[in-house]
């Protein structure tokens, strides 16, 4: 094995150890950060959780903002590439949809999703935003990002002509922000224990109702 095979395997092997500790450093703080809080959960905690030094921990995340950070970023959109919600593949295809009823069937696919992922670290920064600043930022961005998404969609069915005559672009993405939010979630999917199918199937026949103008009945045919 030449020098150079044996330089790129020993570099494959170092980014893969450092992807698998990276991963479970991650699923040691998200479930401190979801059970004790983000004040009681210290980096010591998550340390000793995960399994490794606190040199180590601290070598990967500088502070404990740049941790919860980090693992709330990687459980929103599912992996580790840099590629925000607003541009993923799934959202796209959503507002390129040229069935309204199809579109917001997807965007609540993808949103159901996202939010049995990271919907319980989002509400740690929504309840620690009131006495810590950082975790306010992060909150208040994840919330404008968040609205971005909704009415980058209901323009699009706006453009199609698919909303109520009653709602704008606007309206309506205020209306969707609402329903997807992670504090509807956390009501119906963690204290009344709704499942993820019934959620999502509420949550799509309701934002169908509540943005989509009704279809004209099809004219039945006469004749034999």
């Amino acid at each position: 094995m030449s020098d150079s095979v044996k330089r790129q395997y020993r570099s494959s092997k170092r980014t893969a150890a450092a992807a698998a500790t990276r991963a479970r450093i991650r699923e040691a703080a998200a479930r401190l950060f979801v059970e004790h809080g983000y004040a009681a959960t210290t980096m010591r905690d998550v340390a000793s959780t995960a399994g490794v030094g606190e040199r180590t921990l601290y070598d990967a995340f500088p502070s404990k903002t740049a941790l919860f950070g980090h693992t709330l970023e990687v459980a929103t959109v599912g992996d580790e590439e840099p590629v925000r919600v607003a541009d993923r593949p799934e959202i796209r295809a959503a507002r390129e949809q040229s069935d309204p009823a199809a579109a917001i069937r997807q965007m609540v696919a993808y949103s159901e999703a996202l939010l049995d992922r990271a919907g319980d670290l989002i509400m740690v920064s929504v309840e620690a935003a009131g006495s810590d600043p950082d975790m306010r930022a992060a909150a208040d961005a994840g919330a404008e990002a968040t609205h971005e998404v909704c009415l980058a969609l209901t323009r699009a069915l706006d453009q199609r002509g698919a909303l109520r005559d009653d709602l704008d672009a606007i309206t309506a993405a205020d209306i969707t922000y609402a329903m997807i939010s992670p504090h509807l979630h956390q009501l119906l999917r963690r204290h009344r224990h709704w499942s993820r199918h019934r959620y999502r199937t509420w949550l799509e026949r309701t934002l169908t109702n509540q943005l989509l103008r009704e279809r004209a009945p099809a004219t039945a045919r006469s004749g034999p």
